[in-house]
């Protein structure tokens, strides 16, 4: 598969290569269960999470700790817009883990480790990028703060942190996202309830604090979340 060097970090994928990635999410029979391929190509073909995260990392060339994985996409999404990095991805959901690894193998994916654990109860130690996309959300505050000091310590010379996450505030966009992330607990997607919404003035505030140069903008494109995109470095 040709890579994308040059994606517009503010767009999804574009539609035919969103439905390349997710093909390896497909089961191997017509009659198995299509919802990882399904989730994956709309997930894709929709959200700007991705290229918006790759263009971070793009000129930075350290191993990535990408903490709240899922499945392992990113990885996917990564490779196919022609990041090399070495990659590991933890999370709590143990199924969304084996199914991930199942992929990496039958795809051959190089360079790719998925690990099940726990951020709740901790984090590995790690040396490099680090990315946190939609998760920040699942944690107290208190576990946030030592996330983001934690994560602000493991960054290299070559290192980024990467941040995805909806914001606190009270408006359409916020709102919407709060009844998504409950909708997607109670159909099973995802394990945990959102506990705690980080504010921008919080972030900055920490992270600053930390020794980092931080940046925040808008990562919504069309969806209707409240979703912003922080990158902070040395």
């Amino acid at each position: 598969m040709p890579t994308l060097e040059n994606l517009n970090p503010h767009a999804p994928f574009p539609a035919d290569r969103a439905r390349q990635i997710a093909r390896a999410f497909a089961p191997r029979r017509p009659w198995g269960n299509w919802w990882d391929y399904s989730y994956t190509r709309i997930k894709l073909g929709s959200d700007p999470l991705y290229p918006g995260a790759i263009a971070a990392l793009r000129h930075h060339p350290a191993p990535v700790l990408d903490l709240g994985c899922g499945l392992g996409l990113f990885a996917h999404a990564m490779r196919a817009a022609g990041l090399e990095q070495p990659y590991r991805g933890i999370d709590i959901d143990a199924a969304k883990i084996r199914r991930g690894q199942k992929i990496v193998q039958r795809t051959g994916l190089a360079g790719v480790e998925l690990q099940v654990h726990d951020l709740s109860a901790g984090w590995p130690a790690h040396h490099g990028s680090v990315t946190i996309l939609d998760v920040l959300q699942y944690l107290d505050g208190p576990t946030q703060h030592a996330l983001l000091n934690d994560a602000a310590g493991m960054l290299g010379p070559d290192g980024v942190l990467v941040i995805r996450s909806t914001l606190a505030e009270d408006s359409a966009r916020g709102r919407t996202s709060l009844r998504a992330d409950a909708w997607a607990h109670r159909i099973g997607w995802m394990q945990a309830r959102p506990v705690h919404y980080p504010t921008a003035q919080g972030l900055r505030q920490t992270l600053e604090a930390a020794g980092l140069q931080v940046s925040l903008q808008p990562l919504y494109g069309n969806t209707p979340f409240n979703n912003w995109l922080l990158v902070a470095r040395r």
